[in-house]
């Protein structure tokens, strides 16, 4: 039996991966200027990034629809016998609601409500992909991706509160407070929404420094397996690089990987943003 898996645009994989463990993609849908444009194929965060800065408004994202899974499921079918595909959290999108219709339609086909976000979703769709080539089926890859998702530590630390204010999740009263006292907000994903964690303060750099050592130092329940550094660019690589050795300095990852958020995180949370993700045991 061949099991295809698949995600949303939202898991934030290079081309590189996706490649690698064949993974198809769907994109959700960048709304700027009243226009829809396809995540990572018609818009790329630095397109965002140059309208917000030229005075346009924030952009707003879409689900993927139904119409589409199901012209990417049927496509999918003709090479595959089963399909896995991951999904933003249902709380933050339509996208696993309209997948579910599409996949009652067509059969064979199982989506996964991965309750994250970005590389959060990311390892989950790497480990479905080893589960299908180890031989396991549709249904019992998806089962064992809902328990793994529980497992998941998923969070960023934002760099501008621009973006959130500007799209409404954050007042214009909290976003100056923050910038007077030089406060970096860490976002967390817990069962399935995002809410706010800790607050660092200082430099991007000392706040990154901070946040790792918060996220890592003297925990023993931390799978090593691999953490993805994910980011939605406007940082140099050398901080980059700091991150991973803060990183190393505390927990011995076997893999890390670097990814660029695509335009669903970017178009929230705007430049300068990054994050650690990674499983505890």
């Amino acid at each position: 039996m061949k099991v295809s898996v698949s995600a949303d645009s939202t898991c934030d994989l290079t081309r590189e991966l996706t490649s690698r463990y064949d993974i198809g993609i769907t994109p959700l849908y960048i709304i700027k200027d009243g226009k829809s444009f396809a995540d990572g194929v018609e818009i790329q965060p630095e397109d965002i990034y140059a309208h917000v800065s030229a005075g346009g408004e924030i952009c707003s994202t879409a689900a993927v629809s139904v119409a589409d899974y199901l012209e990417f499921f049927s496509k999918r079918l003709e090479t595959c016998d089963e399909i896995v595909h991951l999904h933003i959290s249902s709380d933050m999108s339509a996208c696993w609601q309209n997948a579910c219709i599409a996949a009652r339609e067509l059969g064979r086909v199982y989506p996964v409500d991965s309750r994250n976000l970005s590389t959060g979703i990311g390892h989950l769709v790497l480990d479905a992909a080893g589960m299908a080539r180890q031989g396991m089926s549709g249904a019992e890859i998806s089962a064992e991706l809902e328990r793994r998702s529980e497992k998941l530590d998923v969070s960023f630390v934002v760099d501008t509160l621009a973006y959130l204010r500007r799209g409404g999740r954050c007042s214009a009263l909290a976003a100056m407070g923050a910038n007077l006292l030089s406060l970096k907000p860490c976002i967390e994903v817990k069962n399935g929404k995002m809410g706010v964690g800790r607050k660092f303060r200082g430099s991007m750099e000392k706040c990154l420094t901070d946040y790792v050592r918060a996220r890592l130092e003297n925990r023993d329940d931390i799978d090593t397996r691999r953490i993805f550094i994910t980011d939605s660019g406007g940082l140099s690589d050398e901080t980059r690089e700091l991150v991973e050795r803060e990183v190393l300095k505390y927990q011995p990852f076997k893999e890390i990987l670097h990814t660029r958020a695509g335009c669903t995180v970017s178009s929230h949370c705007g430049p300068g943003t990054l994050g650690i993700l990674y499983y505890h045991k």
